[in-house]
């Protein structure tokens, strides 16, 4: 990163341009986050107490519930301190920090959940095999390396970020430091490191995105080799939920990142942002509570351990 860079804090537009609209969002923001931390630590603590759960793809759910709770962190506990106190500064290091715990987030979550659609496939395309192949030493490995995959990328999508000349505007039109109204204030000419990052990040990407399909691919041929439709509907609902949350985030982020910085426009950017780091990771324990009935009986335990 270069040292001869003159800016020394950014500010932060925050959710709304409206003055007036400021309490109204403070109050959406906080509920939504609140929302989303209370639905992430019960899917942790259900999996955590219940010995039926200790499986693979609970394994896998409990870790994506936690990347969740520290993906929303990142970034709206700071947005809403500073719509209270009503300073939208953030100190360029501050700035750097949260660039890249964002990416390393959104990263880690990309390659967990083609984990977990791997892990899909084994359980209904090779269900005898399953519990020898998906054992607990290779759950562990591809968690870890999913951190350490989002980890990798994210230095670099940093780097590729602030290795550009921020000498003068330093007002951001986003709710936090995120790489595209970043690099719409650089003093230098942005659009190779724009198009190096488009480059890398969609050959990532899609490359997730691509291992997800063909799992899919293999799930959906296997299950159409059952005969009975229970059988079909029941191997269906294990990958259902999984599906779902899949292509929220896909969709989302997405139509958020795959276009050009020239192309950005700061209320859609804010607009996008809101559904794919904040709603989605909000949405995920709703989706897998309302589709799968042992996180529901497991819950239900939880909040009444009594009955």
């Amino acid at each position: 990163m270069r040292n001869e860079t003159s800016v020394t804090e950014f500010i932060l537009k925050g959710f709304s341009d409206t003055p007036e609209l400021r309490f109204v969002s403070i109050s959406v923001f906080l509920f939504i986050y609140l929302f989303s931390l209370l639905g992430n630590m019960s899917i942790i603590a259900a999996v955590t107490r219940d010995s039926r759960l200790h499986t693979p793809m609970y394994f896998f759910l409990q870790n994506l519930s936690f990347l969740d709770m520290c993906y929303t962190s990142v970034t709206i506990p700071k947005a809403l301190v500073n719509s209270l106190v009503g300073s939208n500064l953030i100190s360029f290091w501050e700035c750097v920090a949260q660039l890249f715990l964002f990416v390393m987030l959104c990263a880690s979550e990309c390659f967990l959940l083609t984990s977990m659609a791997y892990d899909r496939c084994l359980a209904i395309h090779k269900p005898l095999l399953y519990g020898v192949i998906m054992s607990r030493k290779l759950c562990a490995e591809l968690v870890t390396m999913a951190w350490l995959s989002g980890a990798l990328y994210a230095v670099f999508h940093t780097a590729n970020t602030f290795s550009l000349l921020f000498c003068g505007p330093n007002v951001v039109d986003h709710f936090f430091c995120d790489s595209s109204p970043l690099m719409r204030l650089s003093c230098s000419d942005f659009h190779t490191h724009e198009e190096v990052g488009f480059a890398v990040g969609g050959c990532i990407i899609l490359s997730a995105f691509a291992l997800t399909v063909a799992s899919y691919a293999v799930i959906i041929s296997a299950i159409a080799q059952i005969h009975s439709a229970r059988g079909r509907g029941k191997a269906f609902s294990t990958c259902s939920s999984h599906l779902a949350t899949v292509t929220l985030f896909y969709v989302t982020g997405s139509v958020a990142y795959l276009r050009p910085t020239s192309q950005y426009s700061p209320t859609q950017g804010r607009l996008l942002s809101v559904f794919y780091s904040i709603l989605t990771p909000s949405l995920n324990p709703l989706v897998y509570c309302l589709r799968n009935k042992d996180m529901q009986v497991a819950l239900k335990r939880l909040l009444a351990p009594s009955d």
